[in-house]
């Protein structure tokens, strides 16, 4: 069988798991929450996990990159939001399987019914490993903090949250200064929140940056930073 034709296979089973188990009511206050930007079956996350268990053991092991951002690509072109989850926690899963190359997909879904539910997560936990592994992708992440696009810029403040002490400092600074100013919420609180997470590992390194950029950081990002400092 195709990758395509797999891929399709497994989307629509998928997805008829997750519609098997629609909650309208809930469905109404999940949209409502995310100011009914998306449709939703109306799953919590635990429930949404189980579904997707067996559909996802399918898949076996070790899949391949391709047929994984394909599943991905095609959960995608769904309404329903849990399908979007579904293709986060299924690349999630299989992060380390990823390639230099599948850096490009990954972008594709983070520029695709974007959001900060989607976006962050494709950014911490798969964007992310793929940085940590291949460093030749580094100068590509450089380059979406500058990006026109505001959930790439959100991406490239955010995917070295989990690196703890091995962060590059000289690149978390560059991204941070490359938005000083900027004008939209979910900018100043990513750069907010990296700053405090980073905090964990360096926090002399977080207190001497906002000192040093004083008045040009927002206050929701120095408020967002300093909360555990």
């Amino acid at each position: 069988m195709s990758t395509s034709r797999e891929a399709q296979a497994f989307t629509t089973e998928l997805r008829h798991a997750l519609e098997q188990a629609a909650d309208a009511a809930r469905a109404a206050a999940m949209s409502a929450y995310m100011k009914r930007h998306f449709a939703f079956f109306g799953i919590p996350k635990p429930a949404r996990a189980a579904l997707q268990k067996p559909v996802f053991a399918l898949l076996g092991r070790n899949p391949a990159p391709s047929l994984l951002t394909a599943i991905a690509q095609g959960l995608w072109q769904y309404p329903e939001r849990e399908c979007q989850y579904a293709g986060c926690d299924l690349l999630i899963r299989h992060a380390a399987r990823l390639e230099a190359g599948d850096l490009q997909a990954v972008a594709d879904l983070i520029t695709q019914r974007s959001w900060w539910d989607t976006v962050d997560a494709l950014a911490t936990r798969v964007v992310g490993e793929l940085a940590a592994r291949h460093p030749a992708l580094l100068p590509t992440l450089d380059a979406w903090a500058v990006d026109d696009n505001l959930w790439l810029r959100r991406s490239a403040l955010l995917y070295a949250l989990h690196h703890g002490p091995a962060t590059d400092r000289n690149r978390l600074q560059a991204a941070l200064d490359a938005n000083l100013g900027h004008g939209d919420f979910f900018i100043r609180k990513a750069m907010g929140w990296a700053l405090r997470q980073f905090a964990r590992h360096d926090p002399d390194w977080v207190r001497h940056y906002l000192a040093s950029r004083g008045e040009a950081l927002s206050g929701l990002t120095r408020r967002e930073a300093a909360r555990h400092l």
